[in-house]
């Protein structure tokens, strides 16, 4: 009888790269236990400790490059909600537009460059013939203006002179020929023309956030409000040829969602239903929400609801409340951390961020699952490790009963024809984000007729000054920040005493998603979500990178840098 094997996948790449994956797989080659570790630590808390907390958002936005605004949003709130500002509806309504804009943008990107490649085979599109090729174009995006053999028969020549030089450039590294690859060349070269396209889309929208916050990535925000004057008459303010642009830019956006990405989506799906089965993991679901209509304080209106599923049950949304301190937790039973009571479980207005580095001495073969084996804490929202992201999103918004959520899962799941079970695998998951982007590229664009509507009124008001001198602040206060970023929950917990940040915490989507087991051996969402998957090849483990890149991995916000031997690698003083 075989051995049992060990994959180990370091780093998982095509987005920040520090995450480690070790899969145990049993005789038959099928996954039975994974270990998630996030091998990069940051201190990002420690960094904000005495600070101004009207400067927080500027140092917490820079956690990562691909999250570029939602860590500025949440910073900015969790200081808003200490001080009891109000910002005001337009400024809530800028805010939305520019998380919205990233939504969509990132959910593009994630699909045709971070993820397509682990279900399309790039060098198998060397053998399409281009005229099969707009044939199937036309028919799976009959709207999509660039599907003709010539256009085909341009990227395919394209793409031969990359493989022919032996240097695939953006394609490169990859497990081409692997036998768990199903698509036929035409639509692997299909894909690879629309992977382009998008490549070419996804810098035209963020401009949104260049007009609003001044650049990306890092947009500029404001506590009180957004740093962006609105004036019709002016040059150098945002005025109506501004908005025309912004206009445009979501007119594109809506073209690239509807007749590009949705419809590869579905094309792509259906060649994979037995992805449908695997890849499911813990069925816990948390979502913070966001989106107001009105204010931020609104919970009711948010058109991404707030609430927990636990078990896989639908027909009960559980109620969040990020301020009790029963409800989310972080533990470091299996993490390089130092609590004063190694066993509590602490809410973040009570969290310590202390490194305490006990693994094995890089480089080293494989970690002790027994033992601490990463730099991410353990999350639970009362005691459950919980499935943030596009896919907790999607089924709290279906279960709460909104109707848009209903319209289009339904469709999806009618066009691919597959069961209301295949949400909970790592194709749904999948299919969850597309399905996100169709939601919200439509409110992109009715938060931007709300602020049309507003300016016309004649409301132009974007921030709210009137707490912005500390001498106006209570002696101590904290705060909690929330939003929705991308890849899912995420919340910023500050404390301010004598006008200083006296503790910050942040918990990210991927501190959720690829959290180690903690003290009851409950597994992380990664850990849990690949167990009980096949493995066609062990050398080439594509199959980990399905399912891992389905929950589109950052790990940059994960694991708040230290040389392999701990030694201090720069430090920068300022002042």
């Amino acid at each position: 009888m075989a051995q049992q094997q060990r994959v180990v996948v370091d780093p998982v790449t095509r987005i920040e790269g520090h995450l480690r994956i070790e899969a145990i797989l049993d005789e038959k080659g099928i996954i039975k236990d994974a270990l998630s570790s996030g091998t990069m630590w940051r201190g990002l808390e420690l960094i904000l400790q005495g600070r101004d907390p009207r400067d927080a958002w500027a140092f917490a936005e820079r956690i990562c490059g691909v999250c570029t605004t939602v860590h500025a949003l949440a910073s900015v709130r969790c200081v808003e909600n200490a001080l009891k500002i109000q910002v005001p509806a337009n400024a809530e309504i800028i805010r939305n537009i520019m998380f919205l804009t990233q939504y969509v943008q990132d959910h593009v990107i994630h699909f045709y460059h971070l993820h397509a490649l682990d279900w399309v085979d790039v060098v198998s599109a060397l053998k399409a013939d281009p005229k099969a090729t707009a044939e199937l174009a036309q028919k799976v995006s009959p709207h999509w203006p660039k599907a003709t053999p010539g256009y085909f028969s341009d990227i395919a020549g394209t793409l031969k002179k990359f493989v022919e030089s032996g240097q695939l450039g953006i394609f490169q590294n990859a497990y081409w020929g692997h036998p768990a690859y199903k698509l036929p060349p035409e639509a692997n070269l299909m894909a690879v023309a629309h992977y382009l396209e998008a490549l070419r889309w996804q810098k035209e929208i963020i401009k949104i956030h260049t007009i609003f916050g001044g650049k990306n990535p890092h947009p500029n925000y404001l506590v009180g409000g957004m740093a962006c004057a609105i004036d019709m008459q002016s040059d150098n303010a945002i005025n109506m040829e501004r908005l025309n642009m912004i206009r445009s830019l979501i007119d594109e956006a809506t073209g690239i969602v509807e007749n590009l990405y949705y419809p590869d989506l579905l094309a792509i799906a259906s060649f994979y239903p037995e992805w449908t089965k695997w890849g499911g993991g813990l069925g816990n679901y948390l979502v913070y929400g966001d989106v107001s209509k009105t204010n931020v304080d609104d919970v009711a209106s948010f058109r991404f609801p707030r609430g927990a599923i636990l078990n896989k049950n639908l027909a009960e949304v559980l109620p969040v409340d990020l301020a009790d301190a029963k409800q989310v937790q972080e533990e470091i039973s299996h993490s390089w951390y130092e609590y004063p009571d190694p066993k509590a479980s602490l809410h973040p207005w009570d969290g310590v961020t202390k490194a305490n580095y006990t693994g094995p001495k890089p480089p080293y073969q494989q970690l002790d699952e027994k033992g601490a084996y990463t730099w991410l804490k353990a999350p639970r929202w009362k005691g459950n490790a919980m499935e943030v992201g596009p896919l907790a999103r999607m089924l709290v918004g279906f279960a709460s009963g909104k109707t848009e959520y209903k319209d289009v899962v339904t469709e999806a799941l009618g066009r691919l024809n597959v069961p209301a079970t295949a949400h909970f695998s790592t194709l749904g998951r999948t299919a969850a984000r597309g399905l996100e982007s169709r939601l919200a590229v439509r409110w992109l664009k009715e938060e931007f007729e709300r602020l049309v509507a507003n300016l016309k009124a004649g409301d132009t008001a974007t921030a709210n000054t009137e707490k912005w001198e500390p001498s106006s602040w209570p002696k101590e206060s904290k705060g909690v920040g929330f939003t929705e970023a991308p890849r899912g929950a995420l919340a910023h917990w500050v404390k301010i005493q004598d006008e200083k940040i006296a503790s910050y915490q942040i918990v990210v989507p991927s501190t959720w998603n690829a959290s180690p087991r903690d003290a009851k051996g409950q597994p992380g969402a990664y850990e849990a979500a690949l167990i009980g998957t096949p493995m066609a090849d062990p050398q080439r483990p594509v199959e980990i990178l399905r399912t891992i890149h389905s929950f589109d991995p950052c790990l940059a916000c994960a694991s708040h840098v230290l040389g392999p031997d701990g030694q201090t690698l720069s430090e920068i003083v300022i002042g």
